[in-house]
């Protein structure tokens, strides 16, 4: 099997998480929704690294992961104290 398909593969999930994601009935449903989208997006550049045998742009998957797990952290707290009315 050739590795390009895991690459449409990915691409199609990405399609129908992006989809969830605009059509979120709640605000965690898009939080979810755009995770899932980066957790896609992180892995298609980790087979993309596979594929061409270039292990540097592994780093480029590293640094957007931990970017977008510290983005999920901070939105996931500010919609936690919205809900709260800002009560501490």
């Amino acid at each position: 099997m050739d590795i390009t398909y895991v690459l449409w593969a990915l691409l199609v999930c990405l399609v129908f998480y992006l989809v969830r994601t605009i059509k979120g009935p709640s605000v965690w449903d898009r939080l979810l929704g755009m995770n899932l989208v980066s957790t896609k997006i992180i892995t298609m550049i980790a087979v993309f690294a596979s594929i061409n045998g270039a292990g540097y742009i592994l780093d480029f998957a590293i640094i957007y992961a931990l970017s977008g797990f510290i983005g999920t952290i901070f939105v996931a707290l500010f919609l936690m104290e919205r809900q709260k009315g800002g009560k501490k």
